[in-house]
């Protein structure tokens, strides 16, 4: 049984979410499902993550500083929509050397910039290490280098480690 189904809760639970999703319990929709979540459950085998200690209180901190700057975005973005505030806004480009490398860790930082208002994900140059970003209201480029390379890198590269 090991050697046809590795991730039974994975087998389970692809098999319920399709019966859940035809609403049916008619023996060709269990045949079907189950044959789905057979194939599913073997693609899930052959996606074994590396092993790693979780890291909770770097995954805690990192959540805790992403909710914040999320909110600060927002309150910052909506006072920039609303025209509130006397001076003119610039939108620009910025490069910042990383050293993060782990794909995981750059796919959450893709994440995380993306998720900010007023900040986007523009390129990442793998070669040479260096993510460009996209900000609505550009004022200080080392502020923003601090936060992304102090307050997000750094707590991934510990995750990720």
């Amino acid at each position: 049984m090991n050697r046809w189904l590795r991730h039974p809760l994975v087998f389970l639970s692809l098999l319920a979410m399709w019966l859940l999703l035809n609403q049916s319990l008619a023996p060709g929709q269990v045949l079907l499902g189950a044959v789905l979540a057979l194939g599913g459950a073997a693609l899930a085998a052959r996606l074994q993550p590396p092993r790693g200690r979780l890291r909770v209180a770097a995954i805690a901190q990192l959540l805790a500083r992403v909710f914040a700057d999320i909110v600060r975005s927002n309150i910052a973005v909506g006072r920039i929509v609303l025209g509130l505030g006397a001076r003119r806004r610039t939108a620009g480009f910025l490069s910042i050397p990383l050293e993060l490398r782990d794909p995981r860790g750059l796919a959450v930082l893709a994440c995380i910039i993306t998720a900010t208002p007023g900040t986007s994900w523009a390129r990442y140059d793998a070669a040479r290490g260096i993510l460009v970003i996209h900000v609505l209201d550009f004022v200080d480029e080392q502020a923003w280098i601090r936060t992304v390379k102090h307050g997000y890198e750094r707590r991934l590269l510990e995750i990720f480690a």
